[in-house]
This record gives C-alpha cells, sequence and structure tokens, in this order.
C-alpha cells in the first residue's frame, strides 16, 4: 500500500498537497524540486491494482496535444512509487459548477464548455483512444473563468482521467472492478454507469458515439442542472432555451445507429453560425447590420437573426445562439413537441410519422 506525503519527493517534483483521491489512487498538486514556479499533478496508484490503470492513462494520452486535454509531463509506472506527471489545472470539475447552478448553467458558457469537450474528444478519436469515462468531474475549469462563468472561454476547459481510454478492450466487468472508479462509497462506479452508452454498458461494444452519448447527457445537465429522465428534451425543463439545444441533445442521447458519427459533426451544428450573441452592446463598436429577408423564401424566413444577429441557415427555424423563432409557424412533432426539419417525415426526436408540410 502506497502512502504519499506532503514533502515527499517524486521524480524531479515535490509534493505539496492533496486535490483529489479515490479509493485506489491519488492526486496531488506538487513543484519542481529547484523551479519552484512549475507547478504540476501527480497521480499516484495508493494499491498495486490501480497501477495498470495508471499504466493505461499514460499510454493513452502520450502524444495527445490539444489545448482541452490536460497534457501529460513525466511517467513512470514502474518507479518505487508509480506516478503520472500532468499538467496542473488550477480550477474545479464541471461537477461544482453544475452544482453551485441548479436550474442550469448560463447557455453561452455551456456551449463554449460543449465545444471544448468536443474539441478535446476529436482530437483524441483521430488518435484512436475513446476515453469512456466521461462525465463532469473528469472536466476541469480553470478558477477564474469558473468564479465568473460570464468569463469562460473554450481554452478554459480540460478533459482529464483517461485511465479508461482505449488500450486493448475493456469490458463493463473491468470497469467495475477498476480502482479508478471507486470511491468509499461506491458513488463514483454509479456516476461512471449513468454516462455510459446502452452499446457500452450491455454489449462491451465502444467507439467515438460512446462519448458523445455521455457528452449529451453531460449537454442536459449543464443546461437543466439535472440528467436527463425518459425522453424529455431539454427545452421541456427549461424554458428559452436555443433551439439547437434540443436538436443536438436529440441526436447524443439517443441509439448509436441515430447518433452523430463524430464530435466534429456536432462542433458543425453548433459553429455554423459566424457571429455570437451580443451580451453587453457597451463593448461593440458598431451596431449589427439590420437582419435580410431570403428572397423568395416561405413565411419570409430571415437568413439573419434579428434579435442577436448570429447567421441562420436555410431550415433554421429558431436562431441557433439566443433561440429567437425565425418563421411565422415552425414545423412541430404532436407527439413529443420537438421541432423537426422541413423534409423530414418522422420526428428525430421520438419516431413519430409527419404529416406533410402544408404548400
Amino acid at each position: 500500500m502506497i502512502v504519499p506525503q506532503a514533502g515527499e519527493r517524486i521524480s524531479e517534483y515535490v509534493l505539496v498537497s492533496q486535490v483529489g483521491a479515490g479509493s485506489f489512487g491519488q492526486v496531488w498538486k506538487a513543484h519542481h524540486h529547484i523551479w519552484r514556479d512549475q507547478v504540476v499533478a501527480i497521480k499516484i496508484p495508493t494499491d498495486e491494482q490501480y497501477v495498470r490503470n495508471l499504466q493505461r492513462e499514460g499510454v493513452a494520452i502520450h502524444g495527445l496535444r490539444h489545448p482541452n486535454i490536460v497534457r501529460a509531463v513525466g511517467f513512470d509506472p514502474y518507479a518505487e512509487t508509480p506516478y503520472l506527471v500532468m499538467e496542473f489545472v488550477d480550477g474545479p470539475s464541471l461537477r461544482c459548477l453544475i452544482e453551485a447552478n441548479k436550474q442550469g448553467l448560463p447557455i453561452l458558457p455551456a456551449q463554449r464548455i460543449l465545444t471544448a469537450i468536443l474539441r478535446a474528444l476529436g482530437t483524441a478519436h483521430a488518435a484512436n483512444v475513446i476515453h469512456r469515462d466521461v462525465k463532469p468531474e473528469n472536466i476541469l475549469v480553470e478558477h477564474g473563468a469558473a468564479e465568473n462563468l460570464g468569463d469562460i472561454e473554450i481554452a478554459d476547459v480540460r478533459v482529464t482521467d483517461f485511465g479508461l481510454g482505449k488500450i486493448g478492450e475493456i469490458t463493463t466487468s473491468s470497469i467495475m472492478q477498476s480502482g479508478s472508479l471507486l470511491s468509499q462509497e461506491g458513488k463514483s462506479i454509479s456516476g461512471t454507469l449513468a454516462y455510459m452508452a446502452p452499446e457500452q454498458r450491455d454489449e462491451n461494444r465502444t467507439d467515438a458515439r460512446s462519448d458523445l452519448y455521455a457528452v449529451g447527457i453531460i449537454l442536459f445537465e449543464m443546461v437543466c442542472g439535472q440528467r436527463p429522465s425518459g425522453s424529455d428534451l431539454p427545452s421541456h425543463v427549461r424554458d428559452g432555451l436555443p433551439a439547437w439545444v434540443d436538436a443536438v441533445y436529440g441526436r447524443l442521447y439517443t441509439r448509436w445507429e441515430r447518433r452523430y458519427a463524430s464530435a466534429q459533426e456536432v462542433l458543425d451544428v453548433i459553429d455554423r453560425t459566424s457571429a455570437p450573441p451580443v451580451l453587453d452592446p457597451s463593448r461593440t463598436r458598431a451596431a449589427p447590420p439590420p437582419p435580410v429577408r431570403v428572397p423568395g423564401a416561405a413565411g419570409g424566413r430571415l437568413d439573419r437573426c434579428p434579435s442577436c444577429n448570429a447567421k441562420a441557415e436555410p431550415g433554421d427555424n429558431f436562431c441557433i445562439l439566443c433561440g429567437k423563432q425565425l418563421v411565422a409557424q415552425p414545423r412541430r412533432c404532436g407527439s413529443c413537441g420537438g421541432y423537426p426539419g422541413e423534409d423530414d417525415r418522422f420526428c428525430i426526436f421520438c419516431g413519430t410519422k409527419l404529416a406533410a408540410m402544408a404548400g
């Protein structure tokens, strides 16, 4: 049994204070033994059973270079005290932010956090690394941004804990037995299972879409302050959400074959607007141009939102950023209340057959 102590030296670093712990591992803040301003986080197994997870994580994140992924600095699973040295993120987890905002985060910070998570996962998936344990506890936010949500930028968010990264086949059974997921009362295991895709939980089958399923749950939790239940869309729980939230959530929290195939597909939906909403007019240098109507478009569809001036794409019933209605009578599913596209024959949210659009 390894019992790290403050002041102990691990490789080039001196342990300062413990910042996280589970039954089988601890994370410590540490500084370089000479350059004290060089601060890192060191993950140390406190049980021999955890060393395999440490090895897996070190191999999984080696070579992953992205602003939204916690970077590996040093690694030796064979040292007398095995360790993984990582970039230190001075800030809380997304779980802390969600618990502090019971009614949901403001939409723009939530969108930026979601974008950061997707960019990180896109890079990992391109390197054939599937995270397998995406949840709010494994997403860190820099302190300054976390204290003032209006200041959150994409670069302030990091995805961490690739201890179950896809290095060989990992079964649900091994996940249940993994020390990296255990806490004193098993809370971390139940939390992990709550974000696990059906094919991962039931069939031991994972790919990029499995991580995206968890992202859908995180999106719901960020904007609603609670995990999804049944067939509820985010807009059923919280009023005033932009239409893109339901649309993106509906293609993430769904069956494998209906799910987005890649993180980039989700980003393309979120990022297809050309201008962010104006949150503080005093900070803009000039007023935005007036909205322009698309010539000949049915119902006088707008190509820019009259509220925030974000660019609208053909087929948008609502502004993807602020939720402003862009058409006089948007198409709506009579069964679940969702907003399918003009060409959809079946509702993308509940599968109900839709009536044909009138003239």
